[in-house]
């Protein structure tokens, strides 16, 4: 395992920031990579765990079927989301992108986010991630990232 130095989701900014992540990234459904990446960055904000987005090249496409509803952010904009899929299985809405990103976030226009909960397996480097507790929030929790983070029980009013 890496050891980095940890870091406290309570010193992340607000508005959040967009940093390159420089560990490979991969993303597993149904027995098969669906995404891998060595070009990711991370989206860190305040009580959270960093996101991470891959470029869309870095992901089969036939593992993302667009689907209806969206959800605003009130930094990066309007997500759309996808349901993952890998031969018969499908998760639905397991992947999101931002495609036309508030200013100051182009860089993620069009990549990739996925929830790390909702496919079989995601890992930074070899470290296999935890997913952000909760169900609406996307980041990946790896050994020196420290909470709490937003997302766990009574975390609602934060």
């Amino acid at each position: 395992m890496d050891p980095r130095p940890k870091e406290s989701v309570w010193d992340y900014p607000r508005p959040p920031r967009v940093e390159d992540e420089d560990r490979r990234v991969r993303v597993e459904l149904g027995g098969q990579t669906i995404a891998e990446s060595d070009r990711a960055v991370r989206v860190l904000e305040t009580a959270g765990p960093p996101t991470i987005y891959v470029p869309p090249e870095d992901v089969r496409p036939e593992a993302l079927r667009a689907v209806k509803g969206t959800s605003e952010c009130e930094w990066k904009g309007t997500a759309s989301y996808f349901d993952a899929i890998a031969g018969e299985k499908v998760r639905p809405r397991a992947a999101w992108t931002y495609r036309d990103p508030k200013p100051g976030y182009e860089r993620l226009r069009d990549w990739l986010a996925f929830y790390a909960g909702r496919v079989d397996a995601a890992y930074l480097g070899e470290e296999r991630v935890t997913p952000q507790p909760g169900d609406y929030y996307g980041g990946w929790i790896t050994a020196e990232i420290e909470g709490p983070f937003k997302g766990e029980p009574g975390s609602e009013g934060w």
